[in-house]
């Protein structure tokens, strides 16, 4: 299927594991690159996209299994309805009433599954959970809205699709594989710092890259703002005369991570495009273009997400 890539850690190329942890990824993802738009059938997609979802309603660790209370403005959110500063805005707005009753306060605990929630007064239902993936070109910015008018990644969606909300960021300068979801807490996850997701990129640079510039981006380096940033793989794809492209994979998503790096180290970077997400890849995904994930590709983004259980003591090497 045109744009789904799984990869699995079992591809792994003997030849290509070396000193930086390289893998066998693919060189040749310049065809994901390409521009193109979403079509007709794909638009008539999204209602059809309903993955298997866990979810949990009752907390056990409650006496006789209580219904877990969540705050007005996050209800909203869960119910996949809009995001929760959006809901806090409605419910300020003296828009949301909660079984009947006009509520202002954000906070105002909520039983997701028993009580009602009605804004403007239309009650609000469940959506049917939405996970996406984009081709995010350069130059769009990730929100919702920009105070300058610059395009967004909403121009990029079909009118019809429920809400949905960017699952991380990608900066204005960066393209390649954004995910988007009404599943807040789905989303949560894939940005937690705990879940170690692996990040993949391709980035072009303005130099010839080196041994020593791959073992300085391994060891780690200090921004100028002091922090130091460290990638978890780095490879040489490619040169030209006059640059070369690199593959970084992180598994911690800092502000403008690989950017701050190589800037650190007095080196430009011509292109950023990030080409997979944990076992999910960009694949020949148009620019500009959205998918939604098959539901095995969920379910593998589900498992790269699993805690990870350090080896025992007696096993280690």
């Amino acid at each position: 299927m045109a744009g789904r890539a799984l990869r699995s850690g079992e591809a792994r190329s003997a030849e290509n594991v070396g000193k930086y942890g390289a893998r066998d990824w693919n060189d040749g993802a310049d065809s994901a690159y390409g521009v193109g738009a979403c079509t007709d059938a794909c638009i008539k997609r999204w209602q059809k996209v309903t993955p298997p979802v866990n979810k949990k309603t009752r907390k056990k660790n409650l006496p006789g299994g209580a219904l877990k209370k969540v705050g007005l403005a996050r209800a909203i959110s869960k119910l996949g309805y809009c995001s929760r500063s959006h809901a806090a805005a409605l419910i300020a707005a003296g828009r949301v009433k909660w079984n009947g009753v006009l509520r202002r306060d954000p906070e105002a605990p909520v039983h997701l599954e028993k009580d009602r929630i009605e804004i403007d007064g239309q009650p609000v239902a469940r959506s049917s959970k939405i996970y996406l993936a984009l081709n995010k070109p350069r130059g769009i910015v990730t929100t919702a809205s920009d105070e300058k008018e610059r395009d967004t990644v909403y121009a990029y969606l079909p009118g019809s699709l429920p809400w949905v909300a960017a699952v991380g960021r990608l900066d204005r300068a960066s393209e390649g594989l954004l995910l988007l979801t009404n599943d807040s807490e789905w989303a949560a996850r894939i940005t937690a710092p705990e879940t170690h997701l692996d990040k993949t990129y391709h980035v072009q640079i303005n130099v010839i890259a080196d041994e020593t510039l791959l073992q300085k981006l391994w060891n780690g380096v200090r921004a100028s703002d002091g922090e130091f940033l460290r990638v978890k793989t780095v490879r040489m794809l490619r040169q030209g005369g006059h640059n070369s492209w690199l593959e970084i994979v992180l598994d911690e998503g800092r502000n403008r991570h690989i950017r701050r790096m190589l800037e650190a180290l007095k080196i430009e970077v011509l292109r950023l495009v990030r080409v997979a997400m944990g076992p999910l890849a960009l694949g020949d995904l148009p620019k500009g273009a959205t998918r939604p994930l098959e539901p095995e590709e969920k379910q593998a983004l589900d498992r790269a997400m699993r805690p990870r259980h350090p080896e025992p003591a007696s096993s280690a090497r």
